[in-house]
């Protein structure tokens, strides 16, 4: 039988007409009836991830610039979405990201260096995704939603109670592939959370060019799923709202969607001149929302920020950079036919043929040098 959603019910699928929001901009608690804060201990933790985050993202960046990374999608200004992302999963849970997910990738332990392996142009994407349980960076928009829903859907045919967190940016709501993501989640009651970082810009698409809704979590409810919008620089709400959903998902109610309202400080990639369609004012009107701030603004005024935790932060984040640095800078061992390799199960005669054709390329070439 159809499932029919009655217009009471409806109601409850429909977010919030303001973000929500546990930590104001200048650090105040700001108490929610339906968020509870996390306590102090997971957001002394959270601070260390964002502490990290930002280093990383200010080490890749020079890293571009130095030509050690041929393209580095920057979360500068959205790591609260990073660090929350990573913390709201169990061990057992995935993580599906997008090409700007960097942090959340390293946050659930995959080592720097080799989180930058496909930033870097190597052809894999640089860690084993069963390890880590995080799914390969996904460079087109959206495809990864897909991956992420059929993998749900298969844990839960085997009965698991993994949860699959599924993150976005707001230009991948333009595209077919998320519609059908969500709307085969909703069908088959899925364990995934959609995690949209709305920050603004699909590339250069400001927001008011791709969706007339009054929110992107508005469009939950058109496949029969909740849908809840969070202040994206407040790692605090980040952590309950993402938290909730994910706790959610895991007892069987099904997937839902959480738009973040956060803003990318920084150009889409090196490649973009961002001067070109945004205003260096509004870029400034949210360096007072940097999320690094306001939190670390609350647990100083608690006393659970020390200026010794502080500066530990501080050190592990650039140990982490000088790690990354190091490793970066040394010249990859590259084998040729690794171009050959990996494709199919058992590599065909066309490609043997290609192999033995850039073989004697090489071998000529060396001879000649």
């Amino acid at each position: 039988m159809p499932r029919h959603i009655s217009p009471q019910s409806a109601t409850t699928l429909l977010p919030r007409d303001t973000p929500v929001q546990l930590v104001s901009a200048t650090g105040e608690h700001t108490p929610d009836a339906d968020y509870p804060a996390p306590d102090d201990a997971a957001l002394l933790s959270a601070y260390a991830g964002l502490v990290s985050g930002r280093r990383i993202n200010d080490q890749c960046n020079a890293l571009v610039r130095q030509g050690r990374l041929a393209v580095y999608p920057s979360s500068n200004g959205q790591e609260a979405c990073q660090i929350a992302a990573a913390h709201a999963l169990r061990d057992t849970d995935w993580l599906f990201p997008t090409y700007r997910d960097s942090v959340a990738i390293i946050t659930r332990g995959v080592a720097p260096a080799e989180a930058m392996v496909l930033l870097r142009g190597d052809w894999h994407s640089g860690y084993d995704p069963h390890q880590f349980r995080v799914a390969p960076q996904a460079t087109p928009l959206a495809t990864q939603l897909l991956h992420a829903v059929g993998f749900a859907h298969a844990a839960k045919l085997r009965g698991e109670d993994t949860v699959v967190l599924a993150m976005c940016g707001d230009g991948a709501t333009s595209e077919g592939d998320f519609h059908e993501a969500m709307n085969f989640a909703a069908v088959f009651n899925l364990a995934v959370v959609f995690f949209v970082q709305n920050n603004e810009f699909a590339i250069s698409v400001p927001l008011s060019r791709q969706t007339a809704a009054p929110s992107l979590a508005h469009k939950a409810i058109g496949y029969g799923m909740p849908g809840q919008r969070v202040d994206g620089n407040d790692v605090a709400a980040l952590l309950a709202v993402l938290g909730e959903a994910v706790d959610r998902a895991r007892r069987g109610d099904g997937p839902s969607l959480v738009e973040a309202h956060t803003y990318r400080m920084l150009a889409h990639t090196n490649a973009d001149d961002d001067t070109r369609y945004r205003e260096h004012e509004a870029v400034q009107e949210w360096v007072a929302r940097d999320p690094l701030d306001r939190v670390r603004a609350l647990l100083r005024e608690r006393g659970a920020l020390t200026d010794d935790a502080e500066a530990a932060f501080a050190e592990t984040a650039e140990r982490t950079a000088a790690e990354l640095r190091e490793t970066m800078h040394a010249e990859p061992q590259v084998d040729p036919e690794d171009l050959f390799a990996h494709v199919y199960a058992e590599r065909p005669a066309m490609l043997d043929a290609q192999w033995r054709f850039l073989q004697d390329e090489l071998d000529r070439t060396e001879a000649g040098a």
